[in-house]
């Protein structure tokens, strides 16, 4: 596992993109001091807990997926880097963003202002915002994976596919959910923490049990 975030950026990313990060790693710490946008211990290892974490959904995503959904989106993770990464695509990515906390929401939009990418901002809780119709459904550290599950039901397509971050005990959140939603589910170790994983559900492949 890489040990330094930045460098696997600067590595990996155009100096444009990487300078859009720079941008939100600088109003991230400016407005932490005022918002609580992510957890105070882990601000100074914040290329690695959260911007590389949620760089790794954008490689997870499906190569010519046009609309993504992030769910409860705070202080911006993944939805702002999935911006950030998907900008210089030749096919244009629209990053929606849910979250329902006004001032989170300022800081939502003036940061991808200042980062100069273009996403929707809802301001609404997530079970009152109209249907979507996204490629990719994201939500990071927000609630057990029956809930995420049921946040995400409303809004699925057959080519919706599903990118949920999870700590060392995603096999019993795993668990909880019906079969048929257990059989679709493929889950890729995590590039930034050892006993974690992203599950990824291809609705496709969806079949409701018998």
């Amino acid at each position: 596992m890489p040990a330094d975030g930045k460098a696997w950026f600067e590595a990996s990313v155009s100096r444009e993109t990487l300078e859009r990060l720079k941008t939100y790693h600088a109003l991230l710490s400016k407005w932490q001091r005022t918002i609580n946008l992510v957890a105070p211990t882990t601000l100074d290892d914040a290329w690695n807990r959260h911007f590389m974490d949620s760089a790794q959904l954008f490689s997870m995503a499906p190569e010519k997926a046009e609309r993504w959904l992030d769910l409860g989106s705070g202080g911006g993770f993944p939805g702002l880097v999935v911006a950030a990464m998907g900008a210089e695509r030749e096919l244009p990515m629209s990053v929606t963003l849910v979250e329902s906390d006004i001032r989170k929401c300022g800081f939502l939009r003036e940061t991808a202002r200042e980062m100069g990418v273009r996403v929707n901002i809802l301001s609404r809780r997530i079970s009152e915002i109209p249907r979507q119709t996204p490629d990719v459904i994201s939500a990071r550290a927000l609630s057990g994976l029956d809930k995420l599950i049921a946040f995400a039901e409303p809004h699925l397509t057959e080519r919706t596919h599903l990118l949920f971050p999870k700590g060392g005990n995603w096999r019993e959140e795993l668990e909880t959910l019906p079969s048929h939603w257990q059989t679709i589910c493929e889950p890729v170790p995590s590039m930034t923490h050892e006993d974690a994983v992203v599950l990824k559900f291809d609705v496709s492949n969806l079949k409701d049990d018998a």
